[in-house]
Protein backbone atom coordinates (compact mmCIF):
# COMPACT_ATOMS: atom_id res chain seq x y z
CA UNK A 1 0.00 0.00 0.00
CA UNK A 2 1.11 3.56 -0.99
CA UNK A 3 0.48 6.27 2.07
CA UNK A 4 -2.04 7.53 -0.43
CA UNK A 5 -3.33 4.43 -1.45
CA UNK A 6 -7.62 4.48 -0.77
CA UNK A 7 -8.30 2.65 1.83
CA UNK A 8 -11.20 1.15 3.43
CA UNK A 9 -11.77 -0.33 6.95
CA UNK A 10 -15.06 -2.06 7.18
CA UNK A 11 -16.33 -2.27 11.07
CA UNK A 12 -13.73 0.98 12.27
CA UNK A 13 -15.81 1.74 14.99
CA UNK A 14 -15.34 -2.14 16.78
CA UNK A 15 -12.28 -2.93 18.82
CA UNK A 16 -10.44 -4.42 16.04
CA UNK A 17 -11.64 -2.12 12.94
CA UNK A 18 -11.19 1.32 15.27
CA UNK A 19 -7.22 -0.52 16.10
CA UNK A 20 -6.60 -0.73 12.26
CA UNK A 21 -7.68 2.76 12.00
CA UNK A 22 -5.02 3.50 15.00
CA UNK A 23 -2.22 1.67 12.97
CA UNK A 24 -2.84 3.09 9.49
CA UNK A 25 -2.70 6.38 10.64
CA UNK A 26 0.78 5.62 12.92
CA UNK A 27 2.29 4.63 9.76
CA UNK A 28 1.18 7.69 7.57
CA UNK A 29 -1.65 6.37 5.77
CA UNK A 30 -3.79 9.41 4.58
CA UNK A 31 -6.67 7.99 2.59
CA UNK A 32 -8.70 6.06 4.81
CA UNK A 33 -12.22 5.56 4.33
CA UNK A 34 -15.09 4.65 6.79
CA UNK A 35 -18.62 4.12 7.10
CA UNK A 36 -20.71 3.68 10.61
CA UNK A 37 -23.48 1.17 10.84
CA UNK A 38 -25.97 3.97 10.48
CA UNK A 39 -24.22 5.51 7.46
CA UNK A 40 -23.95 1.57 5.39
CA UNK A 41 -26.04 -1.37 6.75
CA UNK A 42 -23.04 -3.87 5.23
CA UNK A 43 -25.87 -6.59 5.31
CA UNK A 44 -27.51 -4.33 2.65
CA UNK A 45 -26.39 -5.55 -0.70
CA UNK A 46 -27.23 -2.98 -3.03
CA UNK A 47 -26.24 -0.44 -0.45
CA UNK A 48 -22.67 -1.98 -0.37
CA UNK A 49 -22.89 -2.40 -4.01
CA UNK A 50 -23.54 1.08 -4.63
CA UNK A 51 -20.89 2.11 -1.78
CA UNK A 52 -18.06 0.20 -3.46
CA UNK A 53 -18.82 1.63 -6.97
CA UNK A 54 -18.91 5.54 -5.90
CA UNK A 55 -15.96 5.02 -3.84
CA UNK A 56 -13.47 2.41 -5.37
CA UNK A 57 -11.37 1.71 -2.40
CA UNK A 58 -8.40 -0.17 -3.51
CA UNK A 59 -7.55 -2.08 0.02
CA UNK A 60 -9.92 -3.31 1.63
CA UNK A 61 -9.69 -4.65 6.14
CA UNK A 62 -12.73 -6.55 6.47
CA UNK A 63 -13.28 -6.08 10.58
CA UNK A 64 -16.73 -5.51 10.69
CA UNK A 65 -18.89 -8.82 12.39
CA UNK A 66 -21.42 -9.50 14.77
CA UNK A 67 -19.41 -11.18 17.55
CA UNK A 68 -20.16 -11.93 21.55
CA UNK A 69 -19.07 -14.43 23.92
CA UNK A 70 -20.43 -17.87 24.52
CA UNK A 71 -24.05 -16.96 26.10
CA UNK A 72 -24.55 -14.87 22.89
CA UNK A 73 -23.52 -17.29 20.55
CA UNK A 74 -24.89 -20.04 22.15
CA UNK A 75 -28.32 -18.30 22.10
CA UNK A 76 -28.87 -16.81 18.91
CA UNK A 77 -27.07 -19.01 16.11
CA UNK A 78 -29.63 -17.64 13.69
CA UNK A 79 -28.64 -14.16 14.24
CA UNK A 80 -24.71 -14.57 14.00
CA UNK A 81 -24.85 -16.61 10.86
CA UNK A 82 -27.28 -14.51 8.96
CA UNK A 83 -25.74 -11.28 9.71
CA UNK A 84 -21.78 -12.23 9.17
CA UNK A 85 -23.05 -14.27 5.90
CA UNK A 86 -25.12 -11.32 4.56
CA UNK A 87 -22.03 -8.62 5.52
CA UNK A 88 -18.76 -10.31 4.46
CA UNK A 89 -20.08 -12.13 1.05
CA UNK A 90 -21.80 -8.24 0.53
CA UNK A 91 -18.19 -6.44 1.09
CA UNK A 92 -15.62 -9.55 0.08
CA UNK A 93 -18.19 -9.79 -3.17
CA UNK A 94 -18.23 -5.59 -4.43
CA UNK A 95 -14.35 -5.62 -3.96
CA UNK A 96 -13.91 -8.01 -6.42
CA UNK A 97 -16.73 -6.33 -9.25
CA UNK A 98 -14.98 -3.27 -8.67
CA UNK A 99 -11.46 -4.75 -8.93
CA UNK A 100 -9.86 -3.67 -5.11
CA UNK A 101 -5.96 -4.18 -4.96
CA UNK A 102 -6.12 -6.31 -2.14
CA UNK A 103 -8.25 -7.66 0.80
CA UNK A 104 -7.69 -8.63 4.14
CA UNK A 105 -10.87 -10.67 5.98
CA UNK A 106 -10.93 -11.23 9.50
CA UNK A 107 -11.70 -14.55 11.08
CA UNK A 108 -11.57 -16.03 14.23
CA UNK A 109 -9.65 -18.86 15.95
CA UNK A 110 -12.90 -20.80 16.57
CA UNK A 111 -13.21 -22.04 13.13
CA UNK A 112 -10.73 -24.94 13.84
CA UNK A 113 -12.60 -27.96 15.07
CA UNK A 114 -13.09 -27.94 19.19
CA UNK A 115 -10.05 -31.34 19.21
CA UNK A 116 -7.96 -29.69 16.44
CA UNK A 117 -4.05 -30.42 16.97
CA UNK A 118 -2.33 -28.28 19.46
CA UNK A 119 -1.43 -26.03 18.77
CA UNK A 120 -3.45 -25.79 15.59
CA UNK A 121 -1.77 -25.51 12.47
CA UNK A 122 -3.99 -23.23 9.43
CA UNK A 123 -3.91 -26.62 7.71
CA UNK A 124 -5.77 -28.34 10.33
CA UNK A 125 -9.13 -26.38 9.15
CA UNK A 126 -12.47 -28.07 8.36
CA UNK A 127 -10.47 -31.61 9.95
CA UNK A 128 -12.94 -32.53 11.89
CA UNK A 129 -16.66 -31.15 14.05
CA UNK A 130 -16.54 -27.53 15.29
CA UNK A 131 -17.02 -26.58 19.21
CA UNK A 132 -21.06 -26.43 19.11
CA UNK A 133 -21.70 -23.48 21.52
CA UNK A 134 -20.21 -20.71 18.48
CA UNK A 135 -20.86 -23.21 15.12
CA UNK A 136 -22.81 -20.98 13.54
CA UNK A 137 -20.30 -17.87 13.84
CA UNK A 138 -17.02 -20.04 12.84
CA UNK A 139 -19.07 -21.60 9.68
CA UNK A 140 -19.96 -18.00 8.80
CA UNK A 141 -16.50 -17.34 9.20
CA UNK A 142 -15.17 -20.20 7.34
CA UNK A 143 -17.57 -18.96 4.26
CA UNK A 144 -15.59 -15.55 4.53
CA UNK A 145 -12.43 -17.32 3.96
CA UNK A 146 -13.29 -20.04 1.48
CA UNK A 147 -15.10 -17.27 -0.54
CA UNK A 148 -11.54 -15.22 -0.47
CA UNK A 149 -9.67 -18.70 -1.63
CA UNK A 150 -12.32 -19.33 -4.30
CA UNK A 151 -11.87 -15.71 -6.18
CA UNK A 152 -8.06 -15.92 -5.91
CA UNK A 153 -8.74 -19.18 -7.57
CA UNK A 154 -11.13 -18.41 -9.92
CA UNK A 155 -10.53 -14.82 -11.06
CA UNK A 156 -6.58 -13.85 -9.71
CA UNK A 157 -7.83 -11.82 -7.04
CA UNK A 158 -5.09 -11.14 -4.03
CA UNK A 159 -7.55 -11.75 -1.35
CA UNK A 160 -5.95 -12.55 2.23
CA UNK A 161 -7.44 -14.09 5.53
CA UNK A 162 -6.32 -13.91 8.76
CA UNK A 163 -7.31 -15.74 11.98
CA UNK A 164 -7.02 -14.12 15.14
CA UNK A 165 -7.17 -16.04 18.61
CA UNK A 166 -8.94 -14.09 21.68
CA UNK A 167 -8.68 -10.56 21.82
CA UNK A 168 -8.94 -8.16 23.93
CA UNK A 169 -7.62 -4.34 24.16
CA UNK A 170 -9.48 -0.43 23.86
CA UNK A 171 -12.85 -0.41 22.70
CA UNK A 172 -14.12 -3.47 23.59
CA UNK A 173 -17.29 -4.50 24.30
CA UNK A 174 -17.93 -4.63 28.07
CA UNK A 175 -21.63 -5.93 28.13
CA UNK A 176 -22.44 -8.48 30.99
CA UNK A 177 -23.92 -11.29 28.75
CA UNK A 178 -22.92 -10.50 25.24
CA UNK A 179 -18.90 -9.65 25.70
CA UNK A 180 -15.97 -12.46 25.70
CA UNK A 181 -13.79 -13.51 28.71
CA UNK A 182 -11.21 -10.56 29.28
CA UNK A 183 -13.90 -7.99 29.24
CA UNK A 184 -16.46 -9.62 31.19
CA UNK A 185 -14.05 -10.24 33.96
CA UNK A 186 -12.61 -7.07 33.89
CA UNK A 187 -16.36 -5.34 34.69
CA UNK A 188 -16.91 -8.05 37.19
CA UNK A 189 -13.99 -7.46 39.16
CA UNK A 190 -14.42 -3.80 38.59
CA UNK A 191 -18.22 -3.96 40.09
CA UNK A 192 -17.30 -6.28 42.91
CA UNK A 193 -14.69 -4.41 43.94
CA UNK A 194 -17.05 -0.97 43.85
CA UNK A 195 -19.54 -2.95 45.70
CA UNK A 196 -17.04 -4.33 48.20
CA UNK A 197 -18.69 -8.28 47.65
CA UNK A 198 -16.87 -10.83 49.17
CA UNK A 199 -16.78 -13.19 46.21
CA UNK A 200 -17.11 -13.41 42.59
CA UNK A 201 -18.69 -16.22 40.69
CA UNK A 202 -17.06 -17.30 37.48
CA UNK A 203 -18.40 -19.80 34.49
CA UNK A 204 -17.06 -23.45 34.65
CA UNK A 205 -13.89 -25.18 36.40
CA UNK A 206 -11.69 -22.84 35.17
CA UNK A 207 -9.06 -25.36 33.72
CA UNK A 208 -9.58 -24.43 29.54
CA UNK A 209 -6.55 -22.91 28.37
CA UNK A 210 -6.60 -19.98 26.39
CA UNK A 211 -4.50 -17.59 24.45
CA UNK A 212 -5.16 -13.72 24.34
CA UNK A 213 -3.77 -10.77 21.60
CA UNK A 214 -3.65 -7.62 22.79
CA UNK A 215 -5.65 -5.80 19.57
CA UNK A 216 -3.49 -3.08 18.85
CA UNK A 217 -0.59 -5.88 18.13
CA UNK A 218 -3.22 -7.54 15.80
CA UNK A 219 -3.44 -4.34 14.18
CA UNK A 220 0.19 -3.90 13.52
CA UNK A 221 -0.03 -7.76 11.54
CA UNK A 222 -3.09 -6.86 9.56
CA UNK A 223 -0.95 -3.43 7.94
CA UNK A 224 2.07 -6.22 8.12
CA UNK A 225 0.32 -8.54 6.21
CA UNK A 226 -1.50 -6.27 3.69
CA UNK A 227 1.72 -5.53 2.84
CA UNK A 228 4.10 -8.26 2.87
CA UNK A 229 1.71 -11.53 1.84
CA UNK A 230 -0.18 -12.90 -0.43
CA UNK A 231 -1.90 -16.71 -0.74
CA UNK A 232 -4.88 -18.97 -0.14
CA UNK A 233 -4.17 -20.09 3.32
CA UNK A 234 -5.02 -18.09 6.11
CA UNK A 235 -2.73 -16.93 8.40
CA UNK A 236 -3.04 -17.31 12.05
CA UNK A 237 -2.39 -14.46 14.50
CA UNK A 238 -1.44 -15.05 18.15
CA UNK A 239 1.06 -15.39 20.67
CA UNK A 240 2.15 -18.72 20.65
CA UNK A 241 1.47 -18.44 24.62
CA UNK A 242 -1.82 -19.90 26.50
CA UNK A 243 -3.10 -19.44 30.18
CA UNK A 244 -5.77 -21.27 31.87
CA UNK A 245 -8.94 -19.54 32.91
CA UNK A 246 -8.24 -19.89 36.60
CA UNK A 247 -5.41 -17.84 35.78
CA UNK A 248 -6.32 -15.08 33.44
CA UNK A 249 -9.25 -14.83 36.25
CA UNK A 250 -6.72 -14.36 38.51
CA UNK A 251 -5.00 -11.20 36.75
CA UNK A 252 -7.83 -9.47 35.85
CA UNK A 253 -8.20 -9.73 39.60
CA UNK A 254 -5.15 -8.33 40.18
CA UNK A 255 -5.44 -5.69 37.63
CA UNK A 256 -8.48 -4.30 39.15
CA UNK A 257 -7.70 -4.61 42.06
CA UNK A 258 -10.51 -7.08 43.73
CA UNK A 259 -8.93 -9.36 46.87
CA UNK A 260 -12.50 -11.08 47.50
CA UNK A 261 -12.69 -15.02 46.66
CA UNK A 262 -13.04 -16.20 43.35
CA UNK A 263 -15.91 -19.45 43.36
CA UNK A 264 -16.37 -21.80 40.41
CA UNK A 265 -20.22 -22.55 38.78
CA UNK A 266 -18.99 -26.14 37.61
CA UNK A 267 -22.77 -26.65 36.30
CA UNK A 268 -21.69 -24.15 33.50
CA UNK A 269 -20.05 -24.77 30.21
CA UNK A 270 -16.39 -24.54 29.64
CA UNK A 271 -16.54 -24.29 26.03
CA UNK A 272 -13.53 -25.85 24.07
CA UNK A 273 -11.08 -27.45 26.27
CA UNK A 274 -7.92 -25.69 24.55
CA UNK A 275 -7.43 -23.35 21.80
CA UNK A 276 -3.67 -22.76 21.13
CA UNK A 277 -2.73 -21.22 17.89
CA UNK A 278 0.66 -22.09 15.97
CA UNK A 279 1.88 -19.22 14.89
CA UNK A 280 5.12 -20.36 13.08
CA UNK A 281 4.10 -18.74 9.65
CA UNK A 282 3.71 -14.94 10.55
CA UNK A 283 6.87 -15.54 12.74
CA UNK A 284 8.35 -16.94 9.67
CA UNK A 285 7.03 -14.13 7.49
CA UNK A 286 8.82 -11.73 10.43
CA UNK A 287 6.05 -10.54 12.97
CA UNK A 288 6.17 -10.79 16.10
CA UNK A 289 3.67 -9.54 18.75
CA UNK A 290 4.99 -6.94 21.24
CA UNK A 291 2.62 -6.75 24.62
CA UNK A 292 2.66 -9.48 27.38
CA UNK A 293 -0.95 -10.44 28.70
CA UNK A 294 -0.06 -8.60 31.71
CA UNK A 295 0.94 -5.37 30.50
CA UNK A 296 -2.62 -5.56 27.96
CA UNK A 297 -4.69 -6.07 31.00
CA UNK A 298 -3.68 -2.99 32.50
CA UNK A 299 -4.13 -1.18 29.36
CA UNK A 300 -7.71 -2.65 28.99
CA UNK A 301 -8.70 -1.78 32.24
CA UNK A 302 -7.35 2.01 31.83
CA UNK A 303 -9.49 1.56 28.55
CA UNK A 304 -12.80 0.45 30.86
CA UNK A 305 -12.09 3.24 33.37
CA UNK A 306 -12.07 5.96 30.90
CA UNK A 307 -15.00 5.11 28.58
CA UNK A 308 -17.51 3.84 31.37
CA UNK A 309 -20.69 4.10 28.27
CA UNK A 310 -18.99 0.91 26.96
CA UNK A 311 -20.24 -1.09 29.82
CA UNK A 312 -23.63 -0.41 28.42
CA UNK A 313 -23.39 -1.69 24.81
Amino acid sequence: MEKSSKIYVAGHRGMVGSAIVRQLDKLGYHNVVTRSHAELDLTDQVAVAKFFEQEKPEYVFLAAAKVGGIVANDTAPADFMYQNMMLEMNVIHSAWKNECKKLLFLGSSCIYPRMAPQPMPESCLLTSSLEKTNEAYALAKISGLKYCEYLNRQYGTDFISVMPTNLYGPNDNYHLTHSHVVPALIRRFHEARENNLDSVVCWGDGSPLREFLYVDDLADLCVFLMNNYSGNETVNAGTGKEVSIRELTRLVALTVGYTGEILWDTSKPNGTPRKLLDVSKSRTLGWQYKTELEDGLKLAYKDFLENPFRAER
